[in-house]
């Protein structure tokens, strides 16, 4: 539904369908920690252990987070408005 990735971190918002989010999330980590290792030609932990999750009830919800996810390059100073940084995206368009 939404997603940046920042510098230090990763916010992501998806709906949950047929795994666990502690799958998506072991898999995700696990897949791109291989990734950034065999590019940059180097070998060991990557990520922080685990995750901050948080359930989104109805669609207001889901809204107010997609612009919290939106507007974090802003807030870091990566960016002046939202929908300017290259590396974020959502489903609904900016406020």
């Amino acid at each position: 539904m939404a997603w940046v990735v920042m510098p230090d971190h990763v916010h992501w918002m998806f709906t949950l369908r047929s795994t666990t989010l502690a799958t998506i999330v072991r898999t995700t980590k696990s897949r791109a920690a291989k990734a950034i290792n065999q590019r940059n030609g180097t070998q060991g932990v990557i990520w922080q252990p685990g995750y901050y999750d948080q359930l989104q009830r109805d669609e207001r919800q889901w809204l107010a987070e997609a612009n919290y996810i939106l507007a974090n390059p802003v807030r870091a100073g990566l960016a002046t408005t939202v929908g300017e940084y290259p590396f974020a995206w959502c489903r609904w368009p900016p406020p």
